[in-house]
């Protein structure tokens, strides 16, 4: 199965925030949306990721003057990416190689989607329980 797979159970409404944008509107908005984190736009491209481990980071180094700074500053970059295309488990092996939690699904270009590793667990997990149980049904039969 594809990522295209899991944008399609998952929806494309994708929160971003320009690289001019504060840290305190991050925060804001991971906040309000219960997110871990969120794509860091330069007009239609991914220019970053800011996470909650890059506030951590931040906070640290900086105190609350981190607030303050523009996310260009603080988001973990360059960015992996991934196609629509591509396997689900070469994502998940991506993110284990990289110990990163979101990829942003890409495009033409074009920002598309946005996963996390949450998302691709869950689906691997959906996956084998309903391989598990169509052969549970054969051997019943």
């Amino acid at each position: 199965m594809t990522i295209a797979a899991i944008l399609r159970t998952k929806g494309d409404d994708v929160a971003s925030l320009p690289a001019h944008a504060r840290v305190a509107e991050a925060v804001a908005l991971l906040a309000e949306r219960r997110i871990g984190a969120v794509p860091v736009m330069d007009g239609d491209s991914v220019a970053g990721i800011f996470s909650e481990r890059d506030l951590v980071y931040s906070v640290a180094r900086d105190g609350a003057a981190a607030l303050d700074q523009p996310l260009s500053a603080v988001t973990t970059s360059p960015v992996e990416q991934v196609a629509p295309d591509q396997p689900v488990i070469a994502a998940l092996s991506l993110m284990t190689r990289r110990r990163i939690r979101h990829l942003p699904v890409v495009d033409g270009g074009r920002m598309i989607g946005f996963v996390s590793i949450g998302d691709l667990v869950k689906y691997r997990i959906d996956r084998i329980e309903a391989e598990a149980q169509s052969m549970r049904d054969y051997i019943g039969q």
